[in-house]
């Protein structure tokens, strides 16, 4: 991370990564903290993180929305194994998966007594951030917890609870918002009003609250670190999760075929041009109907019912 102008800026020497419907930020969990922390020193808008995992990129072929707020995410970080192995496939490795449950705990370390974090929980289930509440006071001493809220269900269809949520956050006012309200929910309405809300970072991280306050369990590290978080996940929850990743497992291979496909088709057409003698006026690795999100006549769009 590097100051200019006065702003913190994420270090772009490692440029973003644009596959599979969005742009990645290829930086370590220690970058991304930094990056982070500096953020919440400055007088600026909100800024919002997206932590895209395989669920998430598959919603992304057919969901504008949730494309429209991938796109003006502030922070790009990988959630998942699976997608840090694809990215690998692709020869586009990130130096570290940054799970939206692993990066909100590294925060909170990053707090001090000369300049403690100020948080905002939004989302779970009633009571459960109340829960995570204690539970981050007592775990981390240079933690204040200025609020929390957990909205009604259909909250995102309600003006009233709408801005009922904005005005509790900004009357916290705080360094960062945890949002724990799912995916494509959390995303959206981040995009939405990110640019109303006085806190100074907002991070879109799902089941995290949940976790803190051991509403719910995380996997092992051992399964976490050979990529099966996510097969843990659906054993616990197999009515809520399973016919979720059975889907995904299904589509997002196909997501990479395509985006492979695009790939081998332009270094052989790159091939071509080269043993011709002929200047290539084309980008290596266009965006193509191949290997942009698709649109999904089989189901409109809306924000998801996953909390």
């Amino acid at each position: 991370m590097e100051k200019i102008g006065g702003r913190f800026i994420v270090n772009r020497q490692r440029p973003k990564i644009s596959i599979f419907g969005c742009e990645i930020d290829p930086l370590s969990k220690d970058e991304a903290v930094n990056t982070i922390g500096g953020w919440t020193r400055e007088s600026a808008p909100c800024r919002y993180i997206v932590t895209p995992n395989v669920h998430h990129l598959v919603l992304l072929q057919e969901q504008p929305a949730l494309r429209k707020a991938y796109e003006s995410a502030d922070l790009t970080l990988v959630d998942g194994r699976p997608v840090g192995w694809a990215l690998k496939l692709m020869k586009n490795p990130v130096p570290e998966v940054v799970p939206g449950s692993d990066l909100v705990p590294a925060l909170f370390d990053s707090g001090t007594r000369d300049r403690p974090l100020t948080v905002f929980l939004l989302g779970a289930a009633p009571g459960v951030a109340e829960k995570a509440a204690s539970v981050i006071h007592s775990r981390w001493e240079h933690v204040r917890v200025l609020g929390v809220y957990s909205p009604s269900i259909s909250f995102e269809q309600d003006p009233a609870e709408l801005e009922r949520i904005a005005r509790q956050i900004n009357e916290a006012a705080p360094d960062l918002l945890v949002i724990g309200l799912g995916c494509p929910k959390q995303e959206v309405w981040a995009s939405q009003f990110a640019p109303r809300l006085k806190a100074k970072v907002a991070i879109c991280a799902g089941a995290t609250i949940d976790f803190i306050a051991g509403h719910r369990r995380r996997a092992p590290v051992w399964m976490q670190k050979i990529g099966c978080e996510w097969l843990f996940r659906a054993l616990t929850e197999p009515m809520r999760l399973g016919p979720r990743y059975l889907r995904d497992g299904v589509e997002f291979p196909m997501i990479i075929a395509r985006s492979l496909f695009t790939r081998v088709a332009f270094e052989d057409a790159g091939a071509a041009d080269r043993l011709l003698g002929r200047a290539i006026t084309t980008p290596r690795y266009p965006p193509t109907y191949w290997d942009a999100p698709r649109s999904s006549t089989r189901r409109p769009w809306s924000f998801g019912k996953l909390r």
